[in-house]
C-alpha cells in the first residue's frame, strides 16, 4: 500500500500545489513528480516505528517505467561529478512489515532521488543525521510517523546537464501526541555549492563544496517557500509560537531540535 493519509489516528494529507504533477505510488510511500523539473515536488512516507526491518542497502537505481525517461533525472546527471543520488524518501523509512523487501527496492527509483552534494548527503551531522534522529525517535517512542520530504523547486536553481539543481530541501515530520496531530519542519541548505554571487550561473562538473546548513522552521515557512498547501500540518506545528516568530533556527546539534 502506498502513502496513506489515514496512517496516523489523525488524518494528514500529502501537501499539494497548483502545478500539475504525476502521482506515483510505491510501497508505504508516494511521490508527486514534477515532470517539467524532472524531480519530486512532494514525497510522503508512512513509518511504523514498531515494525522496522533491517535490510541490506543494495544500489539498484532505475527509472520508473510508468513515466517517460525524459521526465526523470537519471544517471547522466550524477556521472563523474560531486553529486549523489540523494534519497528523498529515505531508504530505511518505508522498510517495515511484511512488505519491507519491496519497500526497500522501491526507494531506488530515480523519481525518489535528487542531486545532493556528496558531503551534504553523507554527513552524519546533516541530512543523514537528521533522518537517523527521526527514525530513532520513531523506534524508541514506538511511534507511527508520516514524513514529507522534497527539494524546494525554485526557478532560480542553477542549470546543470538539462535540469536545475535544487539548493534547498525540506522535511516535515508528523506524529500524534496524545490525541492531537503534531508536526515539525526542517530546511536543509546546500546553496554553498555555488558561491553566493554566482548562484545564477551554471554549475561546473566539479562543484565547490562548502559548509551546509540545517534549520528548524515553522511549517508555514515551508508552505510559503514551496507554494504547497498543507493546512493540517500548519495547524499542528509543534514549534512554540515565540520560537516560530524568530528567524530560521540554525541547528548545530540534535539537542537543538524541538520534537
Amino acid at each position: 500500500m502506498a502513502f496513506s493519509p489515514d496512517f496516523l489516528t489523525v488524518r494528514v494529507d500529502l501537501p499539494r500545489g497548483a502545478d500539475a504533477v504525476t502521482t506515483l505510488d510505491y510501497t508505504h510511500f508516494t511521490v508527486l513528480l514534477d515532470a517539467g523539473r524532472r524531480l519530486a515536488r512532494v514525497t510522503g512516507v508512512n513509518v511504523d516505528g514498531t515494525a522496522l526491518v533491517g535490510l541490506e542497502r543494495g544500489d539498484d537505481w532505475r527509472f520508473d517505467d510508468r513515466v517517460p525517461v525524459e521526465a526523470q533525472t537519471g544517471p547522466a546527471v550524477y556521472a563523474n561529478n560531486g553529486f549523489d543520488r540523494g534519497h528523498l524518501v529515505r531508504r530505511r523509512d518505508p522498510v517495515w512489515g511484511v512488505d519491507a523487501k519491496q519497500a526497500n527496492s522501491d526507494t531506488f527509483h530515480y523519481t525518489n532521488a535528487a542531486p545532493q552534494a556528496s558531503e551534504f548527503n553523507q554527513s552524519a551531522e546533516l541530512w543523514l543525521g537528521l533522518e537517523n534522529h527521526v527514525l530513532d525517535f520513531a523506534s524508541v517512542e514506538r511511534l507511527r510517523l508520516s514524513v514529507f520530504t522534497a527539494p524546494v523547486l525554485s526557478p532560480d536553481d542553477p542549470p546543470y546537464r538539462g535540469i536545475r539543481v535544487p539548493l534547498r530541501f525540506w522535511k516535515i515530520i508528523a506524529w500524534v501526541a496524545g490525541d492531537d496531530l503534531a508536526s515539525a519542519a526542517f530546511v536543509l541548505d546546500q546553496s554553498p555549492l555555488v558561491p553566493d554571487a554566482e548562484k545564477r550561473r551554471a554549475i561546473t562538473d566539479e562543484p565547490e563544496l562548502g559548509p551546509f546548513r540545517t534549520f528548524e522552521v515553522a511549517v508555514q515557512q515551508v508552505a510559503s517557500l514551496t507554494g504547497l498547501v498543507m493546512p493540517e500540518l500548519i495547524a499542528a506545528d509543534h514549534l512554540p509560537e515565540t520560537v516560530a516568530a524568530e528567524p530560521w533556527r540554525r541547528l548545530r546539534s540534535f539537542s537543538d531540535i524541538v520534537l
